[in-house]
This record gives structure tokens, sequence and C-alpha cells, in this order.
């Protein structure tokens, strides 16, 4: 079925336009009428291209009273995503063929929008059978990781380059293992800890060390390198020095760019993440998005059990999908963001970094993704009203102006608030 979309507003361009999508693409933009056996008026709303999170935890399999492919798409459809990428980290972890094979087989019977999936690494012959699968990068936890076997893995990911069709690209969490073991060590032997604490057993000196180690092994290895949830100013400061003359790409979550470790005065343990909130001098901010810049949510969700075992035991993690879009388009609304930048950060730098084809932009040829926001929409977020299944969010009671009103994913409507 064909569908066209009319009253469009379009990112830098002038007057209304006419969208026609057909079996799942866009076929068509022009100011000139169309027709087509199903019309939507946009209402002289935004249309992007749809928007692409490329770090999300569903949790399935293994943890799904926490999160499954199910809820949490239908929260990321909320928030206006058409896109996610789902991490390694879930029981069993998939890093081997069969998790691989069987993650994807659940994500096809409960996503209600696309997915990729990245895989964890392994010994390379097993690396090798995932390639079968086309995982779209493999994923690597320096924090979870001694040197030695980080120079492993990186060296087997650039064998792996060379002798099958992997793209080379390697995401990393950077947090330096022995660091964050010997000032968690330090810090548990207080008489007493808070929340904050948590802060200072992972300090920002240990991204900084794991991202000039990432950015050598990468070098050396001739890998790309994309560095998941930066959330220090120096290591961004070293990443964009590296992009230079190498491939090195960048994510930043929503709470990095607007909270800082104040807020575990506030929040406690629900604000509990790894790598967690920096002291105000050493963190990102909004002003740091530019149009290099991709948004990923590390959306991980938990039960409100996990979050609440103390500064130690909680689970670290944040659910992001169904707020981060209002926040950033609220910055836009406060004149802090230009929206210009949006698709870029939300939709198409994260498309040209995963290969992900014919996503990333609004154009006759692209897949039928369609994000739609109203700019003017003011609202209060509501735990209550989300679709994911986590009970909690720093972000809860927030006012926000701007909001996505209708996702469309391959020419099907999955959200619609219009």
């Amino acid at each position: 079925m064909d569908l066209v979309l009319k009253n469009c507003k379009l990112v830098d361009e002038i007057g209304e336009y006419y969208i026609k999508i057909d079996d799942g693409k866009i076929t068509d933009i022009s100011k000139t009428p169309m027709k087509a056996s199903e019309i939507i008026d946009v209402k002289n709303n935004y249309v992007l291209p749809g928007f692409i999170d490329p770090h999300i935890h569903f949790r399935d399999p293994g943890l799904t009273k926490k999160e499954d492919f199910h809820t949490g798409s239908l929260a990321a459809a909320n928030g206006g995503f058409t896109t996610v990428i789902d991490m390694p980290n879930t029981l069993p972890k998939t890093n081997t063929y069969k998790a691989l094979k069987e993650k994807y087989e659940i994500a096809q019977k409960k996503s209600v929008i696309n997915f990729e999936l990245q895989a964890g690494h392994n010994d390379l012959e097993e690396m090798k059978k995932m390639m079968e699968l086309k995982p779209v990068s493999f994923k690597v936890f320096m924090d979870l990781e001694s040197d030695e076997s980080l120079e492993k893995i990186f060296h087997d990911l650039s064998t792996l380059m060379k002798t099958t069709d992997y793209n080379g690209l390697v995401a990393t969490h950077c947090e330096k293992k022995s660091i964050v073991e010997s000032e968690t060590e330090r810090l548990k032997e207080k008489s007493e800890n808070k929340p904050i604490d948590y802060t200072y057993a992972r300090p920002s000196s240990s991204e900084d060390e794991s991202v000039r180690q990432a950015i050598e092994l990468a070098r050396a290895n001739d890998l790309r390198l994309h560095i998941c949830h930066l959330s220090s100013i120096k290591s961004l400061n070293m990443a964009k020095s590296a992009s230079k003359n190498m491939s090195v790409s960048w994510e930043f979550t929503p709470h990095h760019l607007l909270l800082d470790n104040s807020s575990y005065n506030i929040y406690g343990t629900f604000i509990k993440t790894n790598p967690p909130l920096r002291e105000e001098q050493d963190s990102v901010r909004i002003s740091n998005l530019d149009e290099n810049s991709i948004i990923g949510t590390d959306h991980a969700p938990h039960t409100l059990d996990d979050k609440t075992k103390g500064v130690w035991e909680s689970s670290p993690g944040i659910p992001n999908l169904e707020t981060v879009v209002p926040l950033l388009l609220t910055e836009v609304n406060r004149g802090n963001l230009d929206l210009k930048l949006i698709p870029k950060i939300f939709s198409q730098n994260a498309a040209e970094v995963y290969g992900l084809e014919n996503k990333g932009k609004i154009a006759t040829g692209y897949d039928g993704d369609i994000t739609i926001i109203d700019l003017k929409k003011e609202g209060k977020f509501d735990i209550n009203e989300f679709k994911t299944k986590a009970e909690y969010s720093p972000f809860d009671g927030w006012n926000y102006v701007g909001m996505p009103v209708m996702t469309i994913v391959n020419g099907k409507v999955v959200m619609d608030k219009l």
C-alpha cells in the first residue's frame, strides 16, 4: 500500500512538501499534490529521517523482566526511533554464532521497528562464524579487559577484517579496568559510602586513559573506532584530534549532556550508570554537540529492586528512549541547539558510521523511515505513560517543549500522536 504525507516541513527547506512512500521506499518528494491509497496530513510539522539509536540494551534474552524486544521497540517507536542497535551483554552473551542467531530470531518476532545487532568478541574462528549473520560491529567492554587481552582482541578484529567482509568497526566502552578496580577498592574502605562516591570510583581519568588506548589500538590495527557514551571533555578532545587522520566517531547520552554528578544527591542510585555522571568541569555539555556528533541513548532499563541495592550493588543503567528527543528539542527551543543538527545527530551520522544503507535521509530511493516532530508541543514527562518496563527516570516530571508525534517504519505508522 502506498502512502502520501502532505503539508510536510523539511529542515532547511522553504514551503510545504508532499512525500510519497511506496513498497517501503520514498518514491517522490514534491510541492505538487500526489495521490495514494492513504494520505496523512502532517499539519505543517517537521518531517525528519527516521531516528536511529546505535546503543540500546533490550535485555532479550535472559533478562526480560527488565525489558524485552517487544516492550523496548514499543518504547523506541514512542520516542521517535525507527531503528535501534542492540548490545551483546545479554544472557547468554551475544558472542557466539548460536547466541547471535537466537537473538536475531527473537528480535524478528518481537520488534515493531527496524533493528541491528552488535556482536561480542570471541576467538577468531567464532567471530568468523558470526560474520555469516552480519552483525553491524563488534563491541568491546574495555573496562572488563586487561591490557594484554585488549591487544589480542584488536589484533583478532584486524585479522577478521582481512579474511571476511567485516567492515572494521569496533564500538568501545572506554573505562580503564585497572583504574576502576583500584579506585573502587579504595572508596569501599570508607566507613560510609554515598551514591556520589560512584563517580570517583570510575573517575574521568579512567575514561581518558581508555580512550587514548582505544585510539592507539584502532590505529595500530587499521580499525574504525566508535566510542560509546563519551562523557569526558578531555576524551572528546582526544577523539576529535584523532579523527583528523583516522576513522573515529563518538556518541553522547542525554544524561551525560544534561546532568552532572551533583545529581546523585537528588536521584541517588537511580542515576547510577557506566560511565558515571562527571563533575561539571569534566563533563560534556549540549554546547559540545556539532555536525559530527551522534546521540546514543544507552537505554539500559532495570527493575526498581535492581536500582535500590546501595552504592555498589545497584545495577548501572538509565532508560532514555522516550525522553531524549523531547529533551533535545527543548534545547532547540531554548536556543541552545540548532534544529539543523537534529537529523544529523539522531539519524544521518549513525547511518553512515554503521553502514545502514538507504537510511538517514529524506530522499527518493531511501527507506520509508520517518520521524515527525511537533516542535511546539509542550508537556511533562510521566513515567506511567512510557512503554518501557522501567519504572524510573531522572527526567520523570521534567517539562519539555517539542515531541515526536509520529513514527513511520518502512512506510507503516507504528506511533501516532498527531
